[in-house]
């Protein structure tokens, strides 16, 4: 098995991801801290820590990659007529630590999770600088759905979503979908796609079309910084009466 790098703590430099192992798929890197500065420079360079206590930091960039765009997503009818029967309110940045709980929250069905304290701290961190950010989804003022991530340049980074009610989970995408396309956002990086993503229109492209993409989107700019606020489109987008 070939090796894999130990990042020096004194350096922010990570490999190339065309190094990244095939398997396991995307292992690239070991090692390093879950600083705001080492947390941008891997997003902007399609790298992602994932890991489990008590492994050390492990850093990833899987090929291919599963995207979302935006203008692609996928609601289906069933979804559109659930909306319209019920009135969700969704928000952004309204409690953005406790979307982050509620997706590192175990249960039996998922007795371990990957969003260990540390990560927990870093991507709070995050969002009080004013990188990550979180979609919130109640029904009957009750928090039923939320997703959280990483905005840099035009990419937005997604991290995890969760559901405590029907299709909470989905409802956040479709209003995070409509904020991202009102801010001029290219693309969402799903990281690893699954049959839950697919159908909503995620879809796999390989590395090197990934890669183009960061250059061209993922340049993060000061002004960009700062909590989120949706517009009136994107809270429209899930009464499922927008056509």
């Amino acid at each position: 098995m070939p090796s894999i790098p130990w990042l020096d703590e004194r350096s922010l430099q990570f490999p190339d991801i065309d190094n990244a192992l095939d398997d396991p798929n995307g292992l690239l890197a070991v090692g390093g801290d879950l600083s705001p500065e080492r947390l941008l420079t891997a997003y902007q360079h399609g790298i992602f820590p994932w890991y489990e206590d008590p492994q050390p930091l492990l850093w990833w960039s899987p090929q291919p990659r599963a995207v979302l765009f935006p203008e692609k997503l996928h609601c289906s009818r069933s979804l559109r007529k659930q909306m319209r029967k019920a009135s969700y309110r969704v928000s952004a940045d309204s409690c953005f630590a406790r979307v982050l709980d509620e997706c590192a929250a175990t249960s039996p069905k998922r007795p371990g999770t990957w969003i260990t304290q540390d990560m927990r701290r870093a991507y709070n961190r995050m969002h009080e600088l004013g990188w990550a950010h979180s979609i919130e989804v109640y029904l009957d003022d009750e928090l039923v759905g939320g997703l959280y991530g990483l905005a840099l340049g035009q990419v937005f980074f997604g991290e995890s979503m969760f559901s405590r009610g029907p299709s909470g989970s989905k409802i956040a995408l479709i209003a995070l979908c409509a904020e991202l396309l009102s801010r001029n956002f290219k693309v969402i990086d799903c990281q690893v796609g699954n049959d839950y993503l697919y159908s909503m229109g995620a879809e796999l492209i390989p590395r090197a079309q990934f890669k183009t993409l960061l250059e061209h989107y993922a340049q993060p700019h000061e002004d960009q910084r700062g909590h989120w606020t949706l517009g009136d489109e994107s809270k429209q987008k899930v009464s499922g009466n927008d056509g």
